[in-house]
């Protein structure tokens, strides 16, 4: 088993965070995966972003605001 750095993008209302997990590879059918921890990572910024809290999503990823380009 063996496993690779990779980041996830969570999009929510006019941010977006990039994520850093690690992809788990294994000889077996569901492979790769992501460990529990970085599921629950995903999904702790993916709320902070819906509630608007900043703070807590900018501690566990990257934090982004999209501005559109044209209107």
């Amino acid at each position: 088993m063996t496993s690779k750095r990779q980041t996830k993008f969570v999009h929510e209302g006019e941010y977006v965070a990039e994520v850093e997990v690690q992809l788990i590879e294994s000889a077996e059918g569901w492979a790769p995966y992501l460990s529990l921890e970085d599921a629950q990572k995903l999904d702790e910024v993916r709320e902070a972003l819906r509630r608007g809290d900043l703070t807590t999503a900018s501690k566990l990823a990257r934090v982004f605001r999209l501005t559109p380009v044209t209107g």
